[in-house]
């Protein structure tokens, strides 16, 4: 094809057209794609969050339980509050709840004694105030 007869007749061959940038169907489809990609982060982002905050339950709690029963073999009676292991120098401070974000644990007491020199019950375990359940091990956070 004569490149002076395209000029005239307004018939442009396709290797002369200006072809810089994207169609808007293209630009869609690549921001469709990446916000799939944004969503699967986001929810695996999620679950890495629940179980960070669960491992953190865990540890609190295990270092509480090992508080009191430290507690109450040196002094020969339980801690009558968790103050009280941070007051003897048992705990730094009371730990956060990460699933409630506050200060306050359930507590039990029990007239249970858990040493033949121990002359006053006190607390003999703790646990979280949340009642939300665990997606990973089906059970509420306050029975652990």
């Amino acid at each position: 094809m004569n490149l002076n007869f395209a000029k005239r007749s307004g018939v442009v061959p396709r290797v002369a057209r200006n072809n810089h940038g994207f169609t808007m169907m293209e630009l869609m489809v690549v921001i469709a794609i990446i916000l799939v990609l944004i969503g699967m982060a986001a929810g695996r982002y999620e679950k890495s969050v629940v179980r960070a905050r669960e491992a953190v339950l865990k540890q609190d709690l295990q270092t509480m339980r090992s508080a009191i029963q430290q507690f109450t073999l040196d002094k020969a009676a339980g801690p009558q509050s968790l103050d009280d292991l941070v007051s003897a120098g048992y705990l730094r401070e009371v730990p956060t709840d990460p699933m409630t974000r506050a200060r306050e644990w359930h507590t039990d007491s029990d007239n249970v004694l858990l040493s033949v020199d121990q002359t006053s019950p006190g607390i003999t375990d703790v646990h979280s105030t949340s009642d939300t359940v665990s997606p990973f091990e089906n059970t509420p956070y306050s029975s652990w």
